[in-house]
């Protein structure tokens, strides 16, 4: 497997889903959910990895198993639960056994998760560079898969967009307005996977959202990321202005929720993964996924995202030259 093999981006619809309950599920509930995620015609879905949870890999195989078309992106699997040659030849076996549906989705994970794990959270970029060098350089004893997986990185800051501009496929992005979306669309370049996280509640839901905002806030990733993308001290402050809250979560109808995506996508965006926000994680909000479902197929069908912004870029090229 070489360095270049990880980059190729995925084949991702324009829309998908991100959950949090799929990982605390138990399987028969799990299968329920992803059977139903594609009968509704979803085509991605992104699940976490934290202390705690199900395995990416080992959860990965048998969501996989239990659908037929459905991609899975793992939105991320941390490089401290497992070392880079178990994460290529884990990703390599899925990717077999699977073609074309799994996204290996890698990131530094955060100080606390890391140190449960028995890990120092010291020089992020400096692991995930060591991180990928490993993978890269994976002994595989098996036949390489047909199509090879994906790679993409958990990216928020300018160092770690740049990484996964020149090792991966893309980013992944999380809890982020449109404004970053823009930013890490510059620094990736047109042919680069930006995969674009968005929370959102149908209707009204201040204690989801709340939980959501107040949840991520502290970290000092996110609020680096929230200050290149244009935000200040004073939105940081607190339970954060309502500024920032309003640009970092969606809520409202699904025209609202549609609204919200276009501005992603137009900002630069390939792919964005909508997660319904609950104060219960363990909520899948199948519900919810319901009454996106018609917009999400709509969506899908669409020339959106990377294509719309290419011919805007091209555009404007044209003129200044």
């Amino acid at each position: 497997m070489t360095a270049a093999g990880w980059q190729t981006p995925p084949a991702l619809p324009t829309v998908g889903i991100w959950s949090h309950a799929v990982s605390r599920l138990g399987a028969a509930h799990a299968k329920a959910f992803v059977e139903e995620l594609e009968g509704l015609g979803i085509g991605v879905l992104w699940y976490p990895e934290a202390v705690g949870s199900r395995e990416t890999l080992a959860w990965g195989a048998l969501l996989l198993s239990w659908t037929e078309s459905l991609v899975l992106a793992s939105g991320i699997a941390s490089i401290y639960a497992r070392d880079g040659t178990a994460a290529a030849n884990g990703a390599l076996a899925l990717a077999d056994a699977h073609p074309g549906r799994f996204v290996l989705g890698l990131g530094v994970s955060h100080a606390p998760q890391v140190a449960a794990r028995g890990h120092a959270y010291a020089r992020p970029l400096s692991a995930m560079e060591s991180y990928l060098d490993e993978m890269d350089h994976a002994p595989t004893l098996g036949p390489l898969p047909v199509q090879l997986p994906a790679r993409l990185l958990a990216a928020l800051n300018p160092r770690m967009l740049a990484l996964a501009a020149t090792r991966c496929a893309g980013a992944h992005t999380y809890f982020m307005p449109p404004s970053h979306t823009a930013s890490a669309r510059e620094i990736l370049g047109l042919e680069k996977t930006l995969a674009v996280e968005v929370g959102y509640v149908l209707g009204d839901d201040p204690p989801a959202i709340a939980e959501y905002v107040e949840g991520h806030l502290p970290r000092d990733n996110y609020r680096r990321a929230l200050l290149f993308a244009g935000f200040d001290d004073a939105d940081l402050a607190g339970r954060g202005s309502k500024r920032l809250i309003d640009a970092v979560t969606a809520r409202g109808t699904v025209g609202d929720i549609v609204e919200r995506v276009q501005q992603h996508l137009d900002a630069g965006a390939t792919h964005v993964c909508l997660q319904a926000l609950s104060i219960n994680r363990g909520d899948p909000k199948i519900e919810s996924v319901r009454e996106l479902s018609v917009a999400i197929r709509e969506l899908n069908g669409r020339a959106t995202g990377l294509l719309q912004h290419g011919r805007k870029l091209g555009r404007i090229q044209e003129v200044q030259s």
